[in-house]
């Protein structure tokens, strides 16, 4: 894994007590397909807070979509970050964060992990805890669940993960890049809802046939076989076959993105959102072609944002 450098603000929590420190966490989208819950990419949608000491919590939100959530210390991050110092046996300082963010909600953007990853970035920082970079990711992945969103947040570029006991391994492909466009639905999905259609138990042999193609599609991504990398996004046999139900339009744009030059196209993480794959420089013209070919949907032409979590 090629490592980032870790950016420090400061070696104890007096260090920035009057300082206003900014975290700027990226959009990530899980699974490609067959890469269920373990594969994961950063993209260049931001979730950013700058956050000062206060006497009380006070949450004042910059985007409209984070109007609605709680301004004190109920707020999510705020729960997040309170949790993460308790582990360490610290209190988290009160705070006064403005958020704002690009990240749709509830569409499979990792928006859940963005906030998990701001909310350790805070308690590391206000109560001095140093934690590496393992470590947050070993928090965010116990609170999430999973670490495929979590590191792609943490790390940036396009990471595997796996989590065997307590053990949380991360490794980021540095060697894998495309051009990724995003089609956003208007609606949402609650993660909740889409677990739900999941099955509980996966036949051996359809397990071993899910868990070959993925493989493939890492092989295929990393050699740059476009057509191949495609073929194994569709041919994914652990979550989407029981999720497109929950996604009316999913054919309709499948098959869009296709004739417009997605060499690949897959629900990103739980959905409703879909992630389309164009090879690299080719993402412009998706882009255009999708914003032309349909109705009712937010086109994002993205990058693979390469830097993960900043803190200036």
């Amino acid at each position: 894994m090629n490592e980032v450098e870790e950016p420090t603000a400061g070696g104890s929590s007096s260090s920035i007590k009057k300082q206003v420190v900014t975290v700027k966490v990226p959009a990530s989208s899980a699974n490609l397909g067959p890469g269920f819950d373990s594969v994961g990419v950063a993209l260049s949608l931001y979730l950013v807070l700058q956050a000062e000491r206060s006497d009380s919590w006070e949450i004042t939100a910059l985007s409209g979509a984070l109007k609605n959530f709680p301004r004190d210390e109920q707020n999510y991050i705020s729960q997040i970050a309170i949790n993460t110092a308790k582990m360490y046996k610290q209190k988290m300082p009160a705070l006064k964060v403005s958020i704002k963010s690009d990240i749709p909600l509830a569409r499979g953007l990792g928006s859940s992990a963005a906030a998990i990853v701001a909310g350790i970035e805070l308690a590391d920082l206000f109560c001095g805890l140093q934690l590496s970079r393992q470590e947050k990711l070993r928090i965010a992945t116990k609170m999430e669940g999973h670490p495929d969103n979590a590191g792609a947040c943490l790390f940036g570029g396009f990471v595997v993960g796996s989590e065997v006991g307590d053990e949380v391994n991360l490794t980021r492909l540095d060697g894998i890049d495309f051009d990724p466009v995003l089609v956003v639905p208007h609606q949402e999905l609650l993660t909740e809802a889409s677990r739900d259609v999941l099955p509980g138990v996966v036949e051996f042999k359809r397990a071993v046939q899910a868990s070959a193609i993925s493989n493939q599609l890492l092989a295929a991504l990393m050699t740059q076989q476009w057509e191949l990398a495609g073929k194994m996004m569709a041919a994914d046999l652990f979550h989407q076959p029981y999720r497109k139900d929950l996604i009316p339009f999913y054919e309709d744009v499948q098959e869009k993105a296709a004739e417009s030059g997605a060499f690949g196209i897959a629900l990103s993480g739980a959905g409703p959102s879909l992630l389309c794959l164009a090879e690299p420089g080719k993402g412009e013209a998706l882009a255009e072609s999708l914003q032309n070919e349909l109705s009712g949907f937010e086109i994002h032409r993205l990058k693979i944002d390469k830097d993960g979590c900043q803190i200036f």
